[in-house]
């Protein structure tokens, strides 16, 4: 059989475009090398640690933030098991949802591990698949420290750290970025000494510098240890681990290795059609997602930009529909960003430091989550929202929030710049109260001189 569309990867950028692909009329088929559908993100990402984090977070909040409502749960306990049961079953969920959702779009799921042979021709096992367009959707994978390979017991990738039997006593973390503080923060909560090593100087690079700055203040309180301008150098693995770094010794039941993730590109027949890749090993596509190959297309964690599921799915689309002779356009100033910390951070479009890097002419406004009413009511005042805009035409250039619900509030925001909205129409746009979403127009106000409640 000859497929109009076969997607190699099944994870958000895979599926998504699998789907796009058949509503589009295009006879398709998603080959996935794993037992079960939803690749990285739904497995071992992005849903699994976001099911912990709210199973963590809903522990923490029994044990100090309900005494300030007056609820008393005197000495809290959990049952690890139960979480993790929990976890397991919220990804079995999902992994049956895209089933039906590919039986519901006539999409053949092939499983195995695709092999490109020629640029029309795909091997899965003993199978030869015919395709007038393949899509390239295999993600990527956790980065290994040369002297600290993964054995997913002791030293552990994302995927070990999923996967724990039991809550380690001292949790050592390289890499402070937010793979590292999300499942840090899981750790943390549930009872662990959790204890950060960076090699840079703040963590959370992505972010702006002050929300960087107020989340460690924040993660510090609530018992995380950072080492900043730490280079781990060795380390020493039995039934526990050591490892220096600046040249002091730190002990500690299990590290997390979480340096960042590279693109996962061996094993697929690049070479064989022509393929190429850069030095990182991201594949070489043109505006329009092609390699070298005109019908053969490449789509999120495996070609250059932000590694987020929500960029991959963009992409899948975008891929799908200029299969099917559409012009679809995707615009990468207006992808988000967050961190699923308590509190949340999340971000969109530019930072101070950037703009200041491009000698632009900016002001900016913030609201503090102080003075915002809904948030005092549910006790989460900590965090800012920060608006930026330029000066003179008013054009929002970035919005980035630390606080509740941040995750949530950026849509508006995204929504705002993708639409082009000045800092004027964000602030002259009646929201409702008492709202988090308040602060987003109250530092708009703010921009504009015009702060009411700050």
């Amino acid at each position: 059989m000859t497929y109009d569309c076969v997607v190699i990867g099944s994870g958000p950028g895979g599926y998504v475009a699998a789907i796009r692909a058949a509503q589009l009329g295009l006879k398709t088929a998603c080959i996935e090398k794993s037992k079960t559908l939803g690749g990285t993100c739904l497995n071992v990402g992005c849903i699994p640690s976001k099911a912990l984090l709210h199973s963590s977070e809903l522990f923490h909040a029994l044990s100090s933030e309900y005494k300030q409502n007056g609820i008393h749960c005197p000495n809290p306990t959990y049952d690890f098991q139960k979480i993790m049961q929990r976890k397991e079953e919220v990804i079995k969920g999902f992994n049956q949802g895209i089933e039906g959702l590919f039986k519901k779009n006539k999409i053949d799921w092939i499983q195995g591990h695709g092999i490109l042979l020629e640029p029309q021709k795909i091997k899965v096992a003993d199978k030869i698949i015919d395709a007038k367009n393949i899509i390239l959707a295999t993600g990527s994978e956790p980065i290994q420290l040369p002297f600290l390979p993964f054995d997913e017991k002791i030293v552990v990738s994302s995927t070990g750290a999923l996967a724990f039997n039991s809550v380690p006593k001292t949790l050592l973390v390289i890499g402070a970025g937010i793979i590292g503080v999300e499942l840090g923060s899981v750790y943390s909560r549930l009872g662990s000494k959790v204890i950060f090593f960076e090699f840079l100087d703040r963590i959370c690079p992505a972010f702006d510098g002050k929300i960087s700055q107020n989340l460690q203040k924040l993660l510090t309180a609530q018992g995380m240890t950072f080492h900043l301008s730490h280079k781990v150098s060795s380390a020493t693995v039995h039934k526990s681990v050591e490892l220096i770094a600046n040249g002091t010794k730190f002990e500690g039941d299990a590290v997390l290795v979480a340096v960042g993730r590279k693109p996962f590109s061996e094993g697929l027949g690049l070479e064989t059609v022509g393929i190429q890749k850069d030095s990182k090993g991201f594949v070489i596509i043109d505006s329009s997602f092609r390699t070298a190959q005109p019908n053969i297309f490449a789509i999120g964690d495996l070609v250059n930009g932000p590694m987020l599921a929500h960029k991959a799915s963009e992409e899948g689309v975008a891929v799908a529909e200029l299969i099917a002779g559409h012009r679809p356009l995707i615009d990468y100033a207006t992808i988000p960003n967050v961190a699923y910390t308590f509190p949340e951070v999340a971000s969109v479009g530019f930072t101070e430091e950037e703009l200041k890097a491009k000698k632009m002419s900016f002001k900016v406004g913030q609201c503090s989550f102080k003075a915002n009413s809904r948030a005092r009511c549910i006790g989460q005042e900590e965090g800012f929202v920060k608006m930026i805009g330029e000066e003179g035409t008013k054009k929002i250039l970035g919005v980035h929030i630390i606080g509740p619900h941040a995750s949530e509030l950026i849509a508006e925001a995204v929504l705002a710049m993708r639409l082009r909205l000045t800092v004027e129409q964000v602030a002259d746009t009646c929201h409702a109260h008492p709202t988090l979403s308040e602060a987003l127009k109250e530092a708009a106000l703010a921009v504009l001189g015009r702060a009411i409640h700050i």
